[in-house]
């Protein structure tokens, strides 16, 4: 493929927009009938495998965290989310557009985020109804504190 298929690919597929790539292991947390298939459909595309669900025993690279304002407490989801990817994985966050049901402050994101030990490094539109947050481990937190 060349370098302008690539970039045309990265505008048109929502999981190349979102920095997915062939072979990662993608963990799938609070799917319902609501979230955006097409992007899960991308996601698969892309990884070459289905998305795990939550009883996936294993580490992952990427775990794709969909989350609703009445899904619970959003940092304990996040504490838990980390123990779920590798080290240097990352956790995209995905809540609902402003004025769609299950709709999450942008500062209440930054809050639990903060709290977990996680920076926010991107946040992109995921689809029609939701918002992608890319959250990742502060590397200090890999390296580990003396």
């Amino acid at each position: 493929m060349s370098a302008t298929a690539d970039h045309a690919e990265e505008r048109t597929n929502p999981a190349a927009k979102l920095g997915f790539e062939p072979g990662q292991v993608v963990q799938e947390i609070g799917y319902d009938d609501d979230v955006e298939q097409e992007l899960r459909e991308a996601i698969e595309a892309v990884t070459g495998q289905e998305l795990f669900d939550e009883d996936y025993d294993d580490v992952a690279d990427v775990v794709l965290l969909w989350f609703r304002d009445d899904d619970g407490d959003l940092t304990d989801a996040l504490v838990d989310a980390i123990g779920l990817v590798d080290e240097g994985g990352e956790i995209w966050l995905l809540t609902p557009k402003t004025g769609r049901d299950g709709y999450i402050e942008p500062s209440d994101i930054n809050e639990a985020a903060q709290t977990a030990g996680l920076s926010q490094t991107r946040s992109i539109s995921a689809g029609k109804d939701w918002t992608g947050s890319r959250l990742v481990t502060p590397k200090a937190a890999k390296t580990g504190k003396r």
